[in-house]
C-alpha cells in the first residue's frame, strides 16, 4: 500500500511545543497516522471498485453485440443458401454425367452386339 508522507516525529514535536503532554502527543500522532492509513485504504478500495465497474457491459455494448450477432446470422444464412444451391447444381451435373455415361455404355454394348451379329 502506498503511504502519504507524514512526519510523525515533527507532528508530535509540534503538539508538545503547543503545550500538550508527551503521552497525549504520542497518542494523537498514532491516531492521526492510523486515520490517514485507513482513509488511504478506503480510497484505494474505491479506485479498485471503480476499475471493476469498467468491466461491466452497458446497454450500448450489449446492443452492439446483438447487432453483430444479427449480421453473423444473416451472413450464415446467406452462406447456407449458397452452399445448398451449389450442392443442388452439383447433383444435377452428376446426374447428367451418370445418365450420359450410361447411354454411351449402352450404345457401345448395342453396337458391339450388332457387330457380332453380322459376323456370325
Amino acid at each position: 500500500m502506498t503511504a502519504i508522507p507524514f512526519d510523525t516525529l515533527q507532528f508530535a514535536t509540534d503538539l508538545i511545543a503547543s503545550g500538550i503532554s508527551e503521552v497525549q502527543a504520542t497518542a494523537i500522532t498514532k491516531a492521526v497516522s492510523k486515520a490517514q492509513q485507513e482513509a488511504l485504504s478506503t480510497v484505494i478500495n474505491q479506485v479498485n471498485h471503480d476499475y471493476k465497474l469498467d468491466e461491466v457491459a452497458t446497454k450500448h455494448d450489449i446492443r452492439e453485440l446483438e447487432l453483430k450477432i444479427e449480421l453473423l446470422r444473416s451472413d450464415t444464412g446467406r452462406m447456407i443458401a449458397e452452399t445448398n444451391q451449389r450442392i443442388a447444381e452439383t447433383k444435377a451435373e452428376l446426374i447428367r454425367w451418370v445418365v450420359g455415361a450410361g447411354l454411351l455404355q449402352t450404345s457401345l454394348i448395342i453396337g458391339a452386339l450388332m457387330k457380332m451379329a453380322h459376323l456370325i
